[in-house]
């Protein structure tokens, strides 16, 4: 007996301990916790106590009886969505922009980043990147407008310069086959020059000493970039890339809405995406339901594709997977 009561109160008095060490670690870290708290709040009121909110994509709600005392229905409202095929095209849609602006984006992003970091005139290299950060810093509903006073059929400059040369006039705004290419392009515009700083810090943090025992070895600039830099930038990319699958089914709203509004049918095939749609549910048609169903179904849908992707990661590399 006595053999089985010592290992038993020697956990009870462990335990006194462990919270005490606990409560030191707390404590010593109070300045760190208070920094956080903030974003700990931001999340708990705006991420988590709206959570019962999701009620409303299995019901049929009205203003009448509430969230809660509205008729449920289940998994109509999604059946619905399947039915008319909005959900395949808005996913489609929503997808192929998302995967554009990754790919590309990252791509521009550290194409730029070794360019900033190849320049030896310290003056250029600054005016370079303070140019290529300012889009960064203008709004949305100015650069719907821009693109407006450019492509409008009355008076934007494109037909002006056209129909001074004898062309015919463009008609944008009812064309959908050009508008992945004018919001790819807009987008890229405005975010590249702010995502090459994470990048360029990166390339900041190489052991210049390794640069330069490769210029001691013969090696040239383009054999630096690929067996240096690049390597180097590998585990910025990965974090980065899983970051922004975790939003793949998350549109710029912003962005789509001032470009194209949300209410353009003519343009719905190819410029339509999951918040737009979501928008004019609540905007339009006040279908509280319908628009929390498509956002369930997005947010479902984003978690399993980190999920999906961080385990694909983890088994390729794991010292660059996030958990």
């Amino acid at each position: 007996m006595k053999t089985i009561a010592q290992p038993v109160q020697a956990s009870v008095e462990t335990r006194p301990r462990v919270q005490q060490s606990r409560s030191r670690k707390l404590w010593n870290n109070r300045t760190l916790l208070l920094m956080c708290a903030p974003a700990i709040l931001f999340f708990a009121i705006f991420a988590y106590l709206p959570m019962p909110g999701l009620y409303l994509a299995f019901i049929q709600y009205n203003y009448t009886d509430g969230i809660f005392k509205s008729a449920f229905i289940g998994l109509d409202n999604f059946r619905f969505l399947v039915m008319t095929g909005d959900l395949w095209r808005l996913t489609f849609n929503t997808i192929a922009y998302n995967l554009a602006f990754i790919v590309l984006g990252n791509f521009l992003q550290i194409f730029i980043a070794i360019l900033l970091n190849e320049l030896r005139k310290k003056w250029f290299k600054k005016v370079s990147q303070t140019i290529m950060f300012l889009p960064f810093f203008i709004s949305f509903v100015i650069i719907g407008l821009i693109a407006y006073n450019i492509l409008s059929f009355d008076y934007g400059l494109l037909n002006n310069i056209l129909t001074s040369l004898g062309m015919e006039p463009v008609k944008a705004y009812s064309n959908p086959h050009v508008w992945p290419f004018i919001i790819v392009i807009t987008y890229l515009w405005q975010s590249t020059g702010y995502g090459s700083i994470v990048y360029f810090a990166s390339i900041m943090g190489l052991d210049s000493e390794v640069v330069e025992a490769a210029e001691i070895d013969g090696a040239n600039a383009l054999q630096r970039i690929r067996y240096i830099v690049l390597p180097w930038l590998k585990p910025t990319f990965i974090i980065l890339l899983l970051f922004s699958l975790g939003g793949v089914l998350r549109g710029n709203f912003g962005l789509f809405y001032n470009l194209v509004g949300a209410n353009n049918t003519s343009l719905y095939a190819t410029t339509d995406i999951i918040e737009t749609y979501v928008f004019r549910s609540l905007m339009n048609n006040f279908n509280f339901s319908m628009g929390s169903a498509v956002s369930l179904y997005q947010s479902v849908f984003g978690f399993i594709v980190v999920i999906t992707a961080n385990w694909l990661v983890k088994k390729a590399s794991p010292d660059n997977s996030l958990f």
